[in-house]
């Protein structure tokens, strides 16, 4: 799998972990954030391009970290068809996936440790849409995905974002 990951200066030594377990772990890793801490590139901007590369379906799955993670969601979601979460444990990921079905997932480099953030990471790229769940809530939350897509759709449509 192909896994876009960025990082502002917060971010920074938490994404360069995650990165060195994903590559090891075989993954694919593009960085479209900040590659150094002397040459910092600033949230928003990080967040902005990684989620217009997701809107191109150049990856099906990102990671950004910064400080707390909030941030980068908070941009990421203004794109049409991003679904991002921060996420601050293993289960806030994998639920992120399987009942969000995020594409991107947020870190805080002040909150996450570099181990914890490696295992969310992996969940957040292994985990699928309903997995695990009952019957009865992957049928709810397949409708509710069409649901909030029409929602998109329409706000998209009349031109309010």
């Amino acid at each position: 799998m192909k896994v876009l990951i960025g990082s502002d200066k917060s971010g920074f030594p938490l994404k360069e972990a995650v990165c060195a377990y994903l590559r090891e772990k075989g993954y694919e890793v593009d960085d479209c954030g900040t590659r150094s801490v002397e040459e910092a590139l600033p949230y928003y901007q990080v967040a902005a391009t990684a989620a217009k590369k997701m809107q191109a379906q150049e990856y099906s799955r990102a990671i950004l970290i910064c400080g707390t993670g909030a941030g980068m969601a908070v941009v990421a979601n203004k794109f049409k068809g991003v679904y991002a979460v921060a996420c601050e444990s293993m289960y806030s990921a994998e639920k992120a996936r399987a009942i969000n079905d995020a594409n991107v997932m947020t870190m805080g480099g002040w909150i996450v440790a570099e181990a914890l953030g490696c295992q969310m990471a992996e969940i957040f790229l292994t985990t699928a849409f309903t997995q695990n769940l009952e019957p009865w809530r992957q049928e709810f939350l397949k409708n509710a995905k069409t649901e909030v897509s029409s929602i998109e759709d329409s706000i998209y449509l009349k031109g309010q974002v």
